[in-house]
């Protein structure tokens, strides 16, 4: 199993070669080409990431079948169910890293927004639930000049939400505190633009990964 800055750099040289439109074959098996996964399967990383369809972990990250053990939810928010499937991937594969993966432009963030600042949009109780998920996120910036502009306005809370999930996960859950404080578990945010296809680190690592 790679340790968690091993598992980190595999994903940013991923990434790298999906931004440049060089993939790794190794990531277009067929799943007869994968018999050895029917038995077993050792994902080097845990991605929280959000459901968007536009955000495949897999494919921006350019892995294969496999490698990453994905977790989707509008909005990445952290829900026990959430917390629950980061550690079993934990204590069943041993697996280093997790990633909470947001990404620019989000629905999830853009929604609590409207309805923070406009009232709008009628919404079920269990739209409701994720956005009331992402509310302190966003709400943090009332008072400051981002509450006046929209658009940076969702920019900063879509890494503010990420910022929120990664803490969650990190001190909502005894399992996953004592695989960071015991293991060498590696909790890190990040941030996928839609616009470049770039992969930005920002949060849990020593100095910003810039893409390029």
């Amino acid at each position: 199993m790679l340790k968690a800055q091993q598992a980190l750099q595999r994903l940013i040289d991923g990434n790298q070669r999906f931004v440049s439109g060089v993939s790794a074959s190794r990531s277009i098996l067929s799943p007869a080409q994968s018999d050895e996964q029917v038995a077993d399967q050792e994902p080097f990383a845990v991605i929280l990431g959000c459901s968007d369809s536009r955000v495949p972990a897999e494919i921006v990250f350019d892995q294969g079948l496999g490698d990453l053990f994905v977790i989707r939810v509008a909005g990445n928010v952290v829900a026990p169910s959430q917390i629950g499937s980061v550690e079993f991937a934990v204590s069943q594969f041993k697996t280093q890293l997790v990633v909470v993966l947001g990404h620019t432009m989000c629905g999830a963030i853009c929604a609590t927004v409207n309805v923070l600042k406009h009232e709008q949009g009628e919404h079920s109780r269990n739209i409701r639930s994720i956005v009331d998920r992402i509310r302190p996120s966003v709400e943090s910036f009332k008072g400051t000049e981002l509450w006046q502009n929209t658009e940076a306005l969702i920019s900063a809370a879509v890494r503010s939400n990420v910022r929120s999930s990664v803490n969650q996960l990190r001190h909502g859950s005894e399992t996953l505190e004592n695989a960071v404080n015991k293991d060498g578990l590696l909790i890190v945010g990040a941030e996928y633009s839609l616009e470049t296809g770039c992969v930005e680190f920002f949060d849990g690592i020593q100095s910003e990964h810039q893409c390029s």
